[in-house]
């Protein structure tokens, strides 16, 4: 027996098997480890000593080694030692295909409404060498009655044990390096951007914008709405009927879309458990004057699950100056702490005064407050941390934490790393740029972030910017508007669930949609961006996962056990109920079973419970999220790279899309309105509620003289001439142009190849792959497609004629009729 497993474990330690599980590639795109139980494999906590070829990783825990070692035992006592020496190591390698990465696949498992296999799908080669010397483990190894039968027939016994797909079968997959080299890592797309999936965990919400938890134990998450409710959610995502709270006639918001007022933030305190205090932050309105407010609530004592709203202790109020801007974070950092991140105050530029609020350390706006809420059932408040900056600076706020801020959307406290604990209690937050960059920032005692003198590492305001006193700390990430307009600020992933993940700080941006994830480099203390979207092919195909979302990013939050989640919506507007909570779900590796078990306390319910029931699926065989790569990602060490060609303008990203929409109403074109309750508009992978306009077709070929219809397509510039890829030209309104890469996704391609007569869309080609049609204006620009409209003209677009680009970003693709 030992012989057996000592030449196993030779083979499995060959170098394409040794699994180093950290870190990201390029995978190829059918790659998908399953095992049985419909669950992506992992690493073992304890090493396995039957099935030790598996060790590194798999589907077996310890408990599943020794079950398939006692089942290995009871099979080989029914043979002499003659049927022992020459059947054992079938046995065992036939049994230990259960821990296999690709199990589900070996077994035909991967649909869980169809039947198991009991046998592992076999190569031919080697399904015939176990035939013809261990047939007569067959029936004690396998109960099915097609097995049985064939047992006596070698050629329809190895023909039940085929694969569909041979590239699976055992022990051939062990050989192959496309399959195994990359195994147990983050899968990247062709292009490196890497993917990942969803679970749908609420649906039916108003722009949610904050997801907490009361770290009770009870494992509850509550999820705030833009118009001043928040829900009670169990653990196993059933809903309260009756809401914690409503102030919805207290809060100040519209049902106009991007509207930045409203109920904006939730946080409980540390110690909820003894005093039920929670601290909400919302925009009210106070005679003709706007503000915004942090109150203190009490949870009833009566019912754990609602609010006291006779409990109310208004905080602190801040007079907004304009309707946007208003920040709106509010949350307890490790040091016990209420952390407030206030916006600049609105307008552009932040124009109030000589330097701006931000700048202006007595006043509160621009700023990351820290103050002082406990013991304040008697005397103020708050009081102020005594080791808080600012102090003793007669010309400052005593609250002021950090200034120099722009409007810091969604902010989060690293847990740290479960074992090292390095990282813990950094603050990271998105704040909101003008015109040419989001910025991604830690956030330090007495720190300045340079708004207005400066947006990302650029200056914004030249003479502040010059001046030598300004001592402000760079971002640690900043991006260009190409690639997003709206930062929204996210978490570094510190769960149990997803070991990948660890350390990855995972955030996105409203305007675009596009997520996207940071990971800190130990070599170089810096920053290594790589963007995130949803996993294509089979990547995804577990059940109850999915792999597209509405594209309005709102909000980012963890649950009382780490896990990572995010909001969005289809329709930004606090009265648009196509709001989404997902979890975020890494397809290719799982932590152990039972290592992330909790107990959840009891939570006693007095109202209704509504029952989960997701809406969303699994759509398309490819599902690609990409957004244009960042070439460059700005960083500290390198803060005067090239700035791209972007439009001077002095409007914010709500200024932006007021005006595209406008362009687009008078130009006809159907839009899904964009915009946040907070401060980001996106588009993304997923658009609902859209109508179309008249259908189009592509240009026929009815002759030279024929005139083409508006939203035709032609592909121009193959050096061979072919007619399945080429560079993308639209007819529109009497004249041919190009299509602008800016937003060029496989969605956008696939409405021009099935436009073409072709099935499969091969590749969004970009940056002038088929040359440069200079001869021709630009015509479309932000192209944005489900992949099921009837021409580009029926998807979002910046309006015929309207771009910000090149011919050298002239979009692309390539088509084909099969998919190879």
């Amino acid at each position: 027996m030992c012989c057996y497993c000592e030449y196993l474990g030779r083979v499995w330690h060959s170098p394409f098997i040794r699994l180093y599980l950290l870190g990201f590639w390029i995978a190829p795109a059918f790659l998908h480890p399953q095992c049985l139980d419909f669950k992506p494999p992992f690493k073992p906590q304890e090493d396995l000593q039957f099935c030790s070829m598996y060790r590194n990783f798999g589907c077996c825990d310890s408990l599943k080694d020794q079950e398939l070692m006692a089942k290995f035992y009871k099979v080989m006592d029914n043979f002499d030692y003659y049927g022992y020496a020459n059947c054992a190591s079938y046995v065992q390698e036939l049994l230990c295909q259960e821990c296999s990465p690709y199990a589900a696949h070996l077994f035909d498992a991967e649909d869980p409404s169809t039947p198991t296999r009991t046998l592992p799908g076999l190569c031919p080669d080697y399904c015939s060498q176990y035939w013809s010397k261990c047939r007569s483990t067959i029936s004690l190894l396998s109960d099915q009655p097609q097995l049985a039968q064939a047992e006596l027939d070698q050629v329809q016994f190895c023909q039940n044990l085929q694969l569909d797909d041979p590239d699976y079968c055992y022990p051939h997959i062990l050989s192959n390096e496309q399959l195994t080299q990359n195994l147990g890592r983050v899968v990247a797309n062709p292009e490196g951007c890497l993917q990942l999936c969803l679970e749908e965990v609420a649906n039916g919400l108003r722009n949610p914008l904050a997801m907490v938890h009361a770290n009770d134990g009870t494992h509850r998450f509550f999820i705030a709405e833009q118009v001043g409710l928040v829900w009670t959610y169990l653990p196993d995502r059933s809903k309260l009927e009756k809401p914690f709270l409503n102030i919805t006639e207290a809060v100040l918001t519209s049902p106009w879309e991007g509207d930045e007022r409203g109920f904006l933030g939730l946080t409980f305190h540390p110690e909820y458990k003894y005093n039920r205090k929670l601290y909400v932050y919302y925009s009210v309105e106070v005679g003709f004057d706007e503000r915004i407010r942090i109150s203190e609530f009490r949870v009833s004592s009566g019912d754990m699950n609602v609010v006291d709203h006779s409990s109310e202790r208004i905080i602190l109020e801040v007079d907004e100056p304009a309707s946007n801007h208003n920040g709106g974070m509010v949350m307890f950092a490790d040091d016990g702490y209420l952390y407030i991140f206030t916006g600049d105050g609105g307008m552009a530029g932040d124009p109030f005064g000589k330097y701006g609020n931000a700048q202006n350390k007595s006043a509160l706006l621009g700023k990351v407050l820290r103050i002082d809420v406990d013991d304040n059932d008697r005397g103020p408040l708050y009081k102020i941390p005594h080791d808080n900056p600012f102090v003793h600076d007669r010309e400052a706020r005593p609250e002021v934490y950090a200034y120099g801020v722009r409007n810091m959307w969604r902010c989060s406290v690293d847990r740290g790393d479960p074992l090292t604990k390095k990282g813990k209690g950094r603050i990271f937050c998105g704040d909101v740029g003008q015109n040419k960059f989001e910025e991604i920032d830690i956030i330090e005692k007495g720190r300045n972030y340079g708004w207005r003198a400066k947006e990302g590492f650029s200056c914004y305001d030249k003479k502040l910017c010059a001046n030598r006193t300004l001592d402000d700390v760079l971002p640690i990430f900043a991006y260009p508007h190409k690639m997003g307009k709206s930062v929204t600020g996210g978490y570094v992933y510190r769960g149990c669930e997803y070991p990948n993940l660890n350390g990855m700080y995972i955030f996105g941006d409203f305007m675009s949609g596009r997520m996207m994830s940071l990971q800190e480099n130990k070599n170089t203390d810096q920053w290594d961006y790589h963007e995130i979207c949803m996993g294509m092919g089979l990547t995804c195909a577990f059940p109850g996962l999915i792999n597209n979302y509405y594209q309005y990013i709102i909000s980012f939050a963890e649950d009382e056990a780490g896990e990572l989640y995010f909001m969005s919506t289809g329709v930004p507007s606090a009265t648009s109920p196509t709001g989404v909570v997902y979890k975020l779900v890494d397809p290719s590796r799982r932590a152990p079973p039972r290592q992330c078990h909790y107990d959840a306390l009891p939570v006693r319910v007095k109202t209704k419970l509504i029952k989960f029931q997701p809406k969303e699926t699994l759509t398309g065989i490819e599902i690609p999220t990409k957004r244009p790569q960042l070439a460059e990602p700005l960083r500290p060490d390198r803060p005067h790279l090239p700035e791209p060609a972007v439009t001077e303008s002095n409007k914010d990203w709500l200024q932006e899309l007021m005006d595209i929409l406008k362009e687009q109403a008078s130009a006809n074109v159907p839009t899904t309105p964009p915009q946040t309750t907070t401060t980001k508009p996106p588009r993304h992978s997923r658009r609902k509620h859209r109508r179309k306009k008249g259908k189009h077709r592509s240009e026929s070929g009815s002759g030279p003289a024929a005139v083409p219809q508006n939203g035709a397509v032609r592909l121009a510039g193959d050096e061979q001439g072919r007619d399945d890829r080429g560079r993308v030209e639209i007819f529109i309104d009497g004249e041919w142009g190009t299509v602008c890469d800016d937003l060029w996704n496989t969605n956008n391609a696939a409405v021009v190849c099935r436009q073409l007569g072709f099935r499969f869309t091969l590749k969004a080609s970009k940056h002038s792959e088929f040359g440069e049609g200079k001869s021709i204006r630009i015509l479309l620009d932000d192209v944005q497609c489900e992949g099921t409209e009837e021409s580009l003209l029926d998807c979002r677009h910046a309006g015929t004629g309207i771009h910000n680009c090149a011919h050298y970003e002239d979009a692309g693709v390539i088509c084909g009729n099969s998919q190879g």
